[in-house]
């Protein structure tokens, strides 16, 4: 290759597929397989009845390419499949939280037995009050339902404990780290931190690995200039004019309006699976084995956040992990409060009710005046990025708050591949990509723009995992939640958001996790909750299962 062909170092190109092809190639699955059943059944019913068999399976096909057809908007079937959900959980109450509390779970349990056979209007109201606060009544808010700690103890790392339904369980542990800039940097730096990175993610990948995913979290919020007037208070001279008082105070003022500064935390998940379970009995029977097995998991992920060019990375407590969710919830509660916070009380009230909204009700702990929070989150994918070159300060627009002056959280979760599943499903999905390709230019056809897109994507994947490269792959999706005060700041801020996205950071679409907001918002929370995991291909599940957890005499 020559210099010329080469690609500029710290330049990549992002977007242009979601993810692999399957049997049925980038179809529509729902429509696949759809189109399929139809088929079945006209064949199965066309001998006996004949032509207007043949004919409903034709226009039942083409109402399904109308229901399952993806706009801006999503699909129509997309849309009352969430309308549907939305009308069952305000129907059981599940859009509803209250924090459980077992003196009251027991005083509204106890009421409703000993009113239960009364036909006193007033007590019927009543029976359907305590109903309906019972319903909502859960240990955990819906962003981390299912969540409990391995260890919780106070300053040791907090090691939670995720058992979600329908999910394999795993733990996942969240640091707090500096950030790779700090101040004015140069262009080389930032370009060396993003390589110092992703050197991070690869040394995380090997199949001998026991971390699964990498999940970044940068926290955007007001500039909060108490640190500076406590300096000032303590520093400035008691003799000095109250002038240079005042022009101090102001100079705080006009700095800090509008500004926003970030913190940054990162959270790796390790899927508690058959090999964990067998490298943990090496440390320790039961419990004790998983936590020494987890300490050294941990001193080597922070070892990696340091080698990736943190100035400073440091796990936090099961309290430290808990009061950075309660904040999310209620920005009101300073993000390091940990004086009045448990481990096992993670959730702050929510009336529900909306459904493009997760609404908070709080405690303001400096006023102690009741607040109300709007959160609203959508999700970021690949098939919905702008396929361009792109460089490693490519989502600063949506940090930095020039343009967007709201408080949100942006993360990523970064599921690790090995390299030698990577390849082989780059390569699989490159070939599919051609066959359709050509396919599509036979007999002098015009291709789809897409359908080029596909390749170029799956050929810049395939060379980015050749043999030698040290890279390996990743199953990624991102997610970004808004907070705003009112209903209607809310909805500004959206629309900001879409625009802020589209215009400058090029994400061509916002999908908008509408009718299950509530739980969405546990997507942004640093628990490394929001991805699904790639599904390996049959030989790379028998390979996983030839390698087993290993000798169980060796060492480690």
């Amino acid at each position: 290759m020559s210099d010329a062909e080469q690609p500029e170092r710290g330049v990549f190109i992002l977007g242009g597929e979601g993810s692999h092809r399957g049997f049925w190639g980038g179809q529509n699955k729902t429509r696949a397989w759809g189109t399929v059943l139809i088929i079945v059944v006209g064949m199965v019913f066309t001998p006996s009845v004949g032509w207007p068999a043949i004919a409903v399976a034709v226009a039942a096909v083409a109402v399904l390419i109308v229901l399952t057809s993806g706009t801006h908007n999503g699909s129509i079937l997309e849309r009352r499949r969430r309308q549907r959900r939305f009308r069952a959980a305000r129907q059981t109450h599940a859009d509803e939280y209250i924090p459980y509390d077992a003196d009251r779970a027991a005083l509204l349990t106890t009421a409703l037995a000993q009113t239960r056979k009364s036909k006193d209007k007033a007590d019927r109201d009543s029976r359907v009050a305590w109903a309906r606060e019972l319903a909502a009544m859960r240990a955990n808010p819906d962003g981390c339902d299912g969540m409990g700690w391995l260890q919780s103890g106070r300053g040791v790392p907090g090691i939670a404990w995720h058992g979600p339904a329908g999910e394999e369980p795993y733990l996942s542990v969240a640091f707090s780290v500096s950030g790779q800039l700090r101040g004015m940097e140069s262009p080389e730096n930032v370009v060396l931190g993003a390589e110092a990175f992703g050197a991070f993610l690869a040394s995380k990948a090997a199949p001998s690995s026991l971390l699964r995913v990498v999940q970044p979290v940068t926290r955007v919020l007001p500039a909060d200039t108490a640190l500076q007037e406590f300096w000032v208070l303590n520093n400035i001279d008691p003799q000095a004019p109250e002038w240079a008082t005042a022009s101090y105070e102001e100079v705080l003022l006009e700095s800090s309006r509008g500004a926003m500064v970030q913190r940054h935390y990162v959270v790796g998940r390790w899927p508690l699976n058959s090999r964990f379970v067998q490298q943990a009995r090496k440390y320790g029977p039961g419990r004790d084995g998983w936590r020494k097995l987890m300490a050294s998991e941990i001193e080597s992920f922070r070892r990696g956040l340091l080698d990736a060019r943190n100035g400073w990375a440091e796990p936090l407590t099961a309290r430290g992990t808990a009061a950075v969710i309660r904040h999310m919830q209620n920005p009101s509660r300073p993000l390091d409060l940990v004086r009045d916070v448990e481990p096992t009380n993670v959730g702050e009230r929510s009336p529900g009710g909306e459904y493009s909204a997760h609404v908070v009700d709080g405690i303001d702990p400096e006023t102690g005046q009741p607040v109300q929070w709007w959160h609203r989150t959508a999700a970021i994918r690949a098939e919905h990025l702008t396929v361009a070159q792109r460089r490693p300060l490519w989502l600063l627009d949506l940090l930095v708050g020039r343009e967007l002056d709201v408080i949100r959280t942006v993360t990523f979760h970064i599921e690790l591949v090995p390299a030698v599943e990577a390849r082989h499903a780059a390569r699989r999905d490159l070939v599919s990509d051609m066959a359709t390709d050509l396919s599509e230019t036979a007999n002098g056809r015009i291709p789809l723009d897409e359908g080029s897109v596909r390749v170029a994507a799956a050929q810049r994947r395939r060379a980015d995992l050749a043999e030698g490269s040290g890279h390996h792959g990743t199953n990624w999706v991102g997610y970004i939640t808004i907070t705003a005060e009112s209903r209607d700041q809310l909805a500004t801020a959206s629309r900001e958001l879409a625009e802020l996205c589209a215009n400058e950071v090029g994400i061509q679409k916002l999908e908008w996790l509408d009718s299950y907001q509530p739980a969405a918002s546990g997507n942004t929370w640093p628990i490394g909750r929001g991805i699904r995991p790639h599904t390996p291909t049959f030989g790379a599940r028998v390979m996983r299962a030839l390698a087993g957890g290993g000798d169980k005499e060796a060492i480690a």
